[in-house]
């Protein structure tokens, strides 16, 4: 070997899980060939340092170590492995200034902030981000010299060269052009689709202002204010998880709430982390929060969580899933750290769960999603009103009073507005002619909208969808919802 004969030196192998990996999961001979020749490579090295003295140090990069095969992560070969995850804030911070060290900076940029803006972020993804700066600060500078020529005369300049100086004289990058430059790059991690960050705002959801204020202070404000929770000793994340009727807006919830903090945002099926072959499904879950640690902050959703984590002992449990709720376990207990992976799971059947997935430190805060109250139904409609033509005579407090609402749920009432709006256009299409409805086209579109009548969703389109649309929810469902939160908060009392 070339490295040993030029002993002390480095090999340095990128992207290494392309030619070292699983040989049980190789399609081809020759893959566990190069695989075992790479084993007996490392070994010679190792015996070259015992036998002659000689330092040969290998290094290898990778971004799936759980793709390695399981023989060369073992003592005398790559045994020393180390994580490099997402920077944090404050080496985001770092990693901005060093790259911006040689810019001509506006005195308003604020790295702080850029840094706040970025979460997610890798150190490739920080430089993209400072080059299409540069590039916005180039199109804007462009642009004024082209304003600037346009009201000069066409005679030269005494000296050109020295007028082209004094316009780049004052040439920066600005505070708004890195922070339009951070809508344009997204993360390494999202564009692998891995995470995302939603684009669901409080604004989106109606009601659930219990649900919401505890999750800003579980959730929202560790991720905006770190510093200040280590301060009083509130390190670990806090685990929640949502419960009650389908359709209350839990999904809804998780999603504004990663949006609000600036968070990462892995969803997960709890079903589709299920896998027919032994230690694949524990191995799915570890998977999720390996990438749940590389994009923090990150929020993690378990939607039907109690199919992916049923009660030990009980019908629905068996050995592999009683497997992959110890592996949550583990992961939930933060052994191999879960720093700024907060975790929030998604039930209709809270009874159904493990109890150990409830105890303090794992999904600990239980926050019951109702089914909406008069008062909140008005909200939901007025949020849903904002994407619909709905006629200002329909009076949407009095429709969410109407007694044939009770026991909708939010996605009930969504339910009923896309009714509503489905009811008035075909109205539209009865009452009106094909010339009229061409005419009708015409008017919406370009500057005659403005001036035009158009159509809109009545009283008597809701009144006509609603014998229709009926409670997703029945009256005896409601009473169990309402019992089991009964059960479990006297038993969060009497635990405490």
């Amino acid at each position: 070997m070339d490295a040993i004969g030029a002993a002390p030196s480095i090999v340095f192998i990128d992207e290494i899980d392309t030619i070292a990996g699983r040989r049980e999961d190789a399609g081809r001979g020759m893959e566990s060939r190069i695989v075992g020749q790479l084993l007996s490579c490392m070994d010679q090295v190792g015996q070259a340092w015992r036998e002659h003295n000689k330092v040969v140090c290998v290094m290898g990069a990778t971004n799936r170590p759980e793709a390695l095969d399981t023989a060369l992560r073992r003592a005398g070969r790559f045994d020393r492995e180390i994580a490099l995850g997402i920077p944090s804030i404050d080496e985001r911070q770092s990693i901005l200034k060093i790259i911006c060290e040689k810019l001509n900076l506006a005195e308003d940029v604020d790295f702080f902030e850029i840094a706040n803006m970025t979460p997610g972020y890798v150190g490739a993804d920080l430089h993209l981000l400072v080059k299409e700066a540069c590039l916005l600060a180039i199109r804007r500078k462009s642009s004024e010299l082209d304003a600037e020529t346009e009201r000069t005369t066409l005679e030269p300049a005494p000296d050109a060269s020295a007028a082209a100086n004094v316009d780049l004289t004052n040439f920066c990058v600005t505070y708004d052009e890195l922070k339009e430059a951070t809508l344009r790059v997204q993360p390494s991690a999202m564009r692998e689709g891995f995470t995302t960050i939603p684009n669901v705002t409080w604004d989106d959801v109606g009601a659930l202002e219990d649900v919401r204020e505890e999750l800003m202070v579980s959730i929202l404000q560790p991720i905006r204010a770190p510093k200040l929770h280590h301060r009083f000793g509130l390190d670990h994340p806090v685990g929640v998880l949502l419960y009650g009727p389908p359709g209350c807006g839990k999904t809804l919830v998780a999603k504004a709430i990663s949006n609000q903090s600036g968070a990462n945002f892995i969803s997960i099926k709890g079903p589709e982390l299920l896998n027919k072959f032994v230690g694949e499904s524990e191995r799915s879950v570890r998977m999720v929060f390996a990438r749940g640690r590389a994009s923090a902050p990150c929020v993690l959703f378990f939607d039907e969580l109690d199919a992916l984590a049923p009660r030990r002992g009980s019908d629905r449990a068996n050995p592999s899933s009683e497997r992959v709720v110890n592996q949550l376990l583990t992961e939930l207990d933060g052994i191999e750290g879960r720093k700024d992976v907060y975790v929030i799971g998604a039930t209709n059947r809270p009874d159904m769960i493990d109890p150990a997935m409830l105890r303090p430190g794992r999904l600990d805060k239980l926050l019951y999603v109702p089914l909406p109250s008069p008062s909140q139904r008005g909200s939901i409609l007025s949020t849903h009103a904002r994407r619909y033509p709905v006629d200002p005579c329909v009076e949407l407090e009095t429709l969410a009073q109407d007694g044939r609402l009770d026991g909708f749920s939010g996605a009930d009432l969504a339910a009923l507005m896309r009714e509503a709006s489905l009811t008035a256009l075909k109205g539209v299409y009865h009452s009106h002619s094909v010339e009229e409805l061409e005419q009708l086209e015409r008017d919406m579109s370009g500057e005659a909208v403005a001036g035009a009548t158009l159509p809109s969703i009545s009283q008597g389109d809701f009144d006509t969808s609603l014998t229709k649309i009926k409670p997703s929810v029945s009256a005896l469902d409601r009473a169990s919802y309402e019992s089991l939160n009964k059960e479990l908060k006297d038993s969060s009392k009497g635990g405490s």
